[in-house]
């Protein structure tokens, strides 16, 4: 644990979790940040970063599976401890979910055990990142519920496990759902629209994606 004495808690970079459907533009959002960045592809939709001489890129294939797990947390802590980037990103969060539960469902057949160590597993994640002084930035595909979703837990939201997913962005300062309408991408981080969503960083709800990263002043004392 680290004692911080009052009025000298240090800014930390922050984390930001985007979710929609396919084709919104979730990937290219992390063109925005700033200084040398790290791609982790979990579906190898990297195409809208090609070019890009400030992302280097790591694409997980078929082989590696079996052990995501260990993979993933090793590749992060030589990354982080490298110091070499300012940016990390997990492209669609979902596939990974979805590799390591299936991981995690050959290890053990109680299904209720199974969730909670993806959970855990999660939280452990999400831990490393909050502390690794690095911009985190991850994506995931979205659900959408119907309107029957519009008086329960919202019309549209992460697909993923909803215990998981708390777990995960608990960390995150920012969690939204990019979508287009009338051309434009935009961005709802809104909870009172009935989604997931919550913004620590600045008083904005709903904006143009292209200013994810563009916030007003940012909120004290949080």
């Amino acid at each position: 644990m680290k004692f911080y004495k009052a009025g000298q808690i240090p800014l930390q970079p922050h984390m930001y979790f985007v979710y929609g459907d396919g084709g919104t533009g979730k990937t290219s959002l992390f063109r925005q940040f700033k200084g040398k960045k790290l791609l982790f592809s979990f579906d190898k939709s990297t195409n809208p970063l090609r070019n890009q001489k400030d992302i280097d890129s790591m694409a997980v294939e078929e082989d590696d599976f079996p052990n995501i797990q260990q993979l993933i947390v090793g590749f992060l802590q030589r990354a982080i401890k490298s110091g070499d980037y300012d940016a990390i990103a997990l492209d669609n969060v979902t596939s990974l979910q979805n590799l390591v539960l299936e991981n995690i469902d050959n290890a053990s057949k109680d299904n209720r055990q199974n969730y909670q160590k993806l959970q855990l597993w999660f939280r452990q994640l999400g831990t490393m990142l909050r502390e690794s002084n690095v911009e985190v930035y991850a994506t995931a595909h979205q659900v959408d519920n119907g309107t029957s979703g519009l008086t329960s837990k919202g019309r549209y939201a992460a697909d993923m496990n909803e215990k998981t997913f708390n777990a995960f962005t608990s960390m995150f300062d920012f969690v939204g759902r990019i979508y287009k309408q009338d051309g434009q991408r935009w961005i709802n981080c809104d909870p009172e629209a009935g989604n997931h969503g919550k913004n620590r960083i600045d008083d904005r709800t709903q904006f143009k994606a292209d200013e994810l990263l563009t916030p007003k002043q940012e909120k004290e004392n949080e």
